[in-house]
């Protein structure tokens, strides 16, 4: 049976996986939008915005169906976050503020069917259509499809990078560079000889333990173009809010222009 996670398979060929952060969507359609505009996976966001699960859920019930990858960013370590977000149309969790190999493993667990975690079972599951196959069939599938991503957001994060990479049942290291600069007291500063310094911290501990480098929160060209070419592979681009205000400022612009 082919994958369902496009995102998965990308990033194991050693492509780029490409992300659209979701700050102000709320309806199902966000998702055809992303795959048209050429995006692997949905960064949905439960962390920062006012978003329901139920609306985050349905947004990735619907992301399954165009073959973008649906993925919750979810507001905290407790196991329902990740339970609620897997059980009902999520292909993978993005969870916060990991700054300790114990948290890693305290989310796979959660996110990882028996034997190779804690998660507990719902009964069929959207990713696989709701089809009713063995239990055991259709764990072991979703133990290899769905994408656990673990955000390093500070000094000790970084610090503790190849402990975090080797613990099993994680995917996915993404640096929230925003947050990460914050605590270094660089405010902003991504082009600061420390980020890439972290960076390459994470993608040796990724390479050595055969997980994927990501990056979220710089969007300068130039610097994207660097770290890309440094070894980052799971790519948060920028979210709908920003792209929405990019483009209506172009067309306001311009056609204020004709005024003159």
């Amino acid at each position: 049976m082919d994958s369902v996670n496009k995102t998965k398979s990308r990033l194991r060929d050693g492509k780029l996986a490409l992300g659209m952060g979701l700050r102000q969507a709320r309806t199902v359609d966000i998702a055809t939008i992303a795959g048209t505009c050429g995006f692997d996976w949905l960064f949905i966001d439960t962390e920062h915005n006012s978003m329901s699960v139920d609306t985050a859920c349905q947004i990735a019930m619907a992301a399954i169906a165009t073959g973008v990858t649906p993925l919750v960013r979810v507001p905290g370590h407790e196991h329902h976050h990740c339970a609620r977000a897997l059980d009902n149309g999520a292909l993978g969790v993005v969870v916060p503020h990991v700054d300790t190999p114990a948290q890693a493993k305290a989310v796979a667990d959660a996110c990882r069917y028996p034997p190779v975690g804690k998660r507990s079972i719902a009964g069929n599951m959207p990713a696989l259509g709701f089809a009713a196959l063995p239990v055991g069939e259709a764990t072991a599938r979703m133990n290899e499809e769905n994408l656990v991503v673990v955000m390093l957001e500070t000094p000790q994060a970084i610090d503790n990078a190849e402990a975090i990479a080797a613990v099993p049942g994680i995917d996915v290291l993404l640096i929230g560079t925003n947050d990460l600069c914050a605590e270094m007291g660089i405010h902003g500063d991504f082009g600061n000889p420390r980020v890439p310094a972290a960076y390459e911290k994470v993608i040796a501990a990724c390479k050595k333990h055969g997980k994927f480098p990501g990056m979220g929160g710089v969007y300068d060209p130039a610097l994207m173009k660097k770290y890309v070419a440094m070894g980052m592979r799971f790519i948060l681009s920028g979210n709908d809010l920003a792209f929405l205000m990019a483009a209506a400022k172009e067309r306001a612009t311009m056609l204020r222009a004709l005024e003159a």
